[in-house]
């Protein structure tokens, strides 16, 4: 299967630390190299991660405050720098045209892009699509969730035992493709059957969960990924977590926990924090052990 690689590139909440920028995440998956956010600093961010911003294809905003977006305007004109020549494509809520029509008036920036306003299917290729979950916070806000396709794939052993027995040529081995199609086909006058020879090879799956009270589109965003990136700007025991509309670690890592996720990745991880994450690590991994505290650079393959 072809690596589907993330690198956190900000894992910060409202205001930057030392150790943690502002919210963005890298996820780069055959041709296509996709940007989750892009708060204040990431184009650094991208630079310092050994990223070309010009194989940049798509870039998803969950919402429109500032740590999630005030690096949007640099990353874009130095994109026009650089004579950027693809189309790029910008998906975000509700808001998402005049947004980036604004930055491009304010900034003279002349690249090609495809500005799409989602509120459920975002991009769907032969491979894979993405869709869009309404979340609950103080203005519009998406989750993301990210979806390969099932692969079928051939039974390598049983028929490479069936070639052997059967004395196959080479010339008979093209009719192999037809088996991908869900069609039998004949070799030696014995007909071989799709669908004993065949198996579904499951696509993989990773929901990116940001700024959000608890909500049933958490769950639905993240169920049964093989990787939940889930934010957790609060302990429990701090007791404001409604005020400013977010999850605390706990909510967080019982929803992935509810949800049969297979991995679980903390991020937006509060100043108040800071050199802080083994507190954290050990309250996520009381509710649920396969849990990881993001940091800058972090990079995760699955």
């Amino acid at each position: 299967m072809e690596p589907i690689k993330i690198v956190f590139l900000g894992t910060g909440s409202a205001i930057p630390t030392i150790t943690r920028n502002h919210t963005s995440i890298f996820l780069k998956y055959k041709d296509r190299n996709i940007l989750v956010d892009c708060g204040e600093g990431t184009q650094r961010q991208i630079r310092k991660a050994k990223i070309n911003p010009r194989k940049i294809t798509d870039i998803l905003i969950t919402h429109f405050h500032g740590d999630h977006v005030f690096g949007l305007p640099g990353l874009l004109h130095t994109l026009s720098q650089l004579n950027y020549n693809k189309v790029l494509n910008i998906y975000g809520p509700k808001g998402i045209n005049e947004f980036i029509k604004k930055i491009f008036n304010f900034a003279e920036i002349k690249i090609p892009v495809n500005i799409t306003e989602v509120v459920s299917k975002v991009i769907e290729t032969n491979d894979f699509k993405i869709t869009a979950f309404p979340l609950k916070h103080d203005i519009s806000c998406n989750g993301y969730r990210f979806e390969e396709k099932d692969i079928l794939r051939i039974k390598k052993e049983k028929f490479e035992k069936l070639i052997k027995k059967l004395k196959i040529n080479s010339r008979e081995l093209n009719k192999i493709s037809n088996l991908l199609k869900r069609k039998d086909i004949m070799m030696n006058k014995r007909i071989l059957k799709w669908n004993e020879l065949t198996y579904l090879e499951k696509g993989r799956k990773i929901g990116f969960v940001l700024d959000t009270e608890l909500c049933d589109n958490v769950g639905k965003t993240v169920k049964n990924t093989e990787l939940a990136i889930i934010e957790a700007a609060f302990l429990e025991s701090e007791n404001i977590n409604r005020k400013y509309k977010h999850l605390t670690l706990e909510q967080a890592v019982r929803a992935a926990k509810s949800s049969k996720v297979k991995q679980l990745v903390l991020t937006h991880i509060s100043q108040r924090y800071e050199f802080k994450e083994n507190e954290l690590l050990k309250k996520a991994r009381k509710i649920f052990h396969n849990t990881k505290i993001a940091r800058d650079f972090m990079e995760v393959e699955i």
